[in-house]
């Protein structure tokens, strides 16, 4: 005999990885990040990749044998490209994935490429429902769709739950798409959640596509967000969007951890370069579609700048080898009096020979597997244990 369900409130202490719910009426909204930093840009695309669930889940402690999910979600496509796959609801006991749950309905904006006008068509709500859990106590997870907006309605449970308790130590990350999981299959297939989840730490994923930008304010929400451990993984969309010079750059990545630094003095700080990627190696953005791919009915892109314009003159465009330089350079001078101060060369999690077995899709992001290796060799280099030993064990504020 069945026991019925019943609700579970949906609180922070129990969505794990938002900054913020924001209440609608029905059920919560997901931010990753807070409503003032949001209110300082207007930025379309941030304001959709960072209500995006990437490294969100939902953390609980409980006997119950039965979880059911309600959302609503919001996806965005392109008009005569093929769709992102629907987002993957997972579930994880002890530590262990083993069900999942794919999407549908929801809200679904349709892009017109050659017009940039929406079209949007509603749709209704999801259910993801999980049954036939052991009846022991176990800590169960539901890690949300990384690709998809997500307003959550209800949660509920044939037997009380209560928070996992908390007491890893915190990873805070913030990336480019590849750190939000673009091209990942499933929410636990990301590359930071594949490292965090094999190294027992927690993560905030601030990973926002298109978006890694050097914004003052996503700087200030990483000060103000506790932390045993903070990484940046940042060049690729500075020359994409061809946002900066030379000039520009170097002072905004002092400014950048200077303002991370104010909030935690002495938490380790990884800095990770740009993975290797040949369409922006040497050539400068602006980046864009690749019209022939276009024409095939597949999303690819191209790099649209001039090599020759990458020179050592303040007025020099960026491209990933010149930003690997001057992020080596700055962290080495910083290194002097912030011995908590690490690089890794992105090179190191995919490089240029792996691009041979395993090249990029659209020749920006890598694919489902090289997500995985990219989060195993985040591990076995042992940066994120080096991390995790550096760490005090107490979140700094």
């Amino acid at each position: 005999m069945t026991s019925a369900l019943t609700s579970i409130p949906l609180t922070q202490d129990v969505v794990r990885g938002a900054a913020e719910l924001e209440p609608t009426g029905r059920g919560v909204r997901i931010h990753r990040l807070p409503a003032w930093a949001r209110a300082q840009c207007a930025d379309p695309q941030l304001a959709m990749v960072e209500a995006q669930a990437s490294g969100v889940r939902i953390a609980l402690r409980t006997t119950a044998t039965v979880l059911e999910l309600d959302l609503m979600r919001t996806r965005t496509v392109y008009a005569g490209l093929p769709g992102r796959p629907d987002g993957i609801v997972e579930l994880a006991v002890d530590g262990e994935v083993v069900a999942q749950a794919t999407t549908s309905g929801g809200t679904t904006v349709t892009v017109d490429m050659t017009t940039g006008t929406p079209s949007v068509a509603d749709g209704p709500a999801f259910t993801a429902r999980f049954d036939g859990l052991p009846s022991t106590a176990k800590d169960v997870e539901l890690w949300l769709p990384h690709s998809e907006t997500l307003e959550l309605l209800a949660l509920r449970a044939d037997a009380p739950v209560e928070p996992t308790p908390s007491g890893r130590p915190v990873w805070v990350h913030h990336g480019s798409s590849i750190s939000h999981g673009s091209n990942a299959t499933h929410p636990t297939g990301i590359w930071p959640v594949v490292a965090a989840r094999r190294s027992g730490v927690d993560l905030v994923n601030l990973g926002f596509g298109g978006s890694a930008l050097l914004d003052p304010f996503v700087a200030r929400a990483i000060r103000d967000t506790p932390a045993d451990l903070v990484s940046l993984k940042l060049g690729i969309n500075l020359v994409n969007s061809d946002l900066m010079r030379r000039r520009a750059f170097g002072p905004a990545v002092h400014g950048y951890l200077d303002t991370i630094r104010d909030g935690h003095p002495t938490t380790p700080l990884l800095v990770i370069s740009p993975i290797y990627c040949a369409l922006h190696e040497t050539t400068p953005g602006p980046g864009a579609f690749d019209v022939a791919a276009l024409a095939e009915g597949r999303m690819a892109f191209a790099a649209t700048g001039d090599p020759a314009e990458a020179t050592e003159a303040p007025t020099g465009r960026l491209t990933l080898s010149v930003i690997r330089d001057e992020l080596a350079r700055i962290v080495h001078e910083r290194q002097a009096h912030d011995l908590n101060l690490h690089y890794l060369d992105g090179r190191e999690l995919y490089s240029e020979a792996d691009a041979v077995d395993h090249p990029l899709p659209d020749n920006l992001h890598p694919d489902a597997v090289t997500h995985q290796t990219m989060g195993e060799r985040f591990v076995e280099r042992g940066t994120s244990l080096r991390l995790r030993r550096a760490a005090t064990g107490s979140c700094s504020t």
